[in-house]
């Protein structure tokens, strides 16, 4: 795993996220409720913080909790909400540990097919359905982690030339097509919730 992502629009942070699986890991996770640049740019700035080129599940999983949501807040913070997303951290840390020796690779490099490695997303400490199927997206368009079936596991983040996720990031251009889209889905359901409103009148 050696690409250059373009999520966090940073080329130290995008780099570090092309070549290490726990900072990619770690910027899925950080992705809510802030803009997805803010939350991919998070791993570089605790590997820096740590004083250190990437991220380790074991000193993570081991770092006093404390220090860990300090070491988040400190700002400019690494989130709106740097104590839950720390424990939030150090749970997919610790379960790294627990079960891939810390290796976040491990989890897609036997993986005999889409779904099974959806269902290994899935277990993950943080991630739901949604992030799953995104996180599994994004390694199969630009990270070249391809099982069997990927694309039907990762359902419609999946399809090709499409601009729904990050997973179809590239560059400016891509980003702002994404950015329209969920624009367009929030547009859609405050609608909807609009018309049920008066219907319920």
């Amino acid at each position: 795993m050696d690409v250059t992502l373009h999520l966090a629009q940073q080329p130290e942070a995008d780099e570090l996220l092309g070549r290490s699986p726990l900072a990619a890991l770690v910027g899925m996770l950080l992705d809510q409720q802030i803009p997805m640049e803010w939350a991919f740019a998070g791993p570089y700035a605790i590997a820096q913080r740590m004083g250190a080129d990437d991220l380790d599940a074991h000193e993570i999983a081991a770092y006093e909790p404390e220090a860990f949501a300090a070491l988040l807040a400190t700002k400019p913070a690494v989130h709106r909400y740097p104590g839950s997303m720390a424990k939030r951290i150090q749970q997919l840390c610790q379960y790294l540990v627990e079960h891939y020796d810390g290796d976040a690779a491990a989890l897609w490099k036997d993986a005999a097919s889409g779904t099974e490695l959806l269902s290994r997303l899935n277990a993950l400490p943080g991630y739901g359905a949604q992030k799953s199927q995104i996180f599994l997206a994004l390694l199969g368009k630009q990270l070249g982690v391809r099982p069997q079936g990927w694309r039907e596991a990762a359902g419609a983040y999946g399809d090709p030339e499409s601009f729904r996720s990050v997973a179809d990031i590239t560059g400016p251009d891509s980003l702002a097509k994404v950015r329209a889209h969920k624009q367009e889905l929030k547009a859609a359901a405050k609608a909807a919730k609009g018309s049920g409103k008066s219907a319920d009148k």
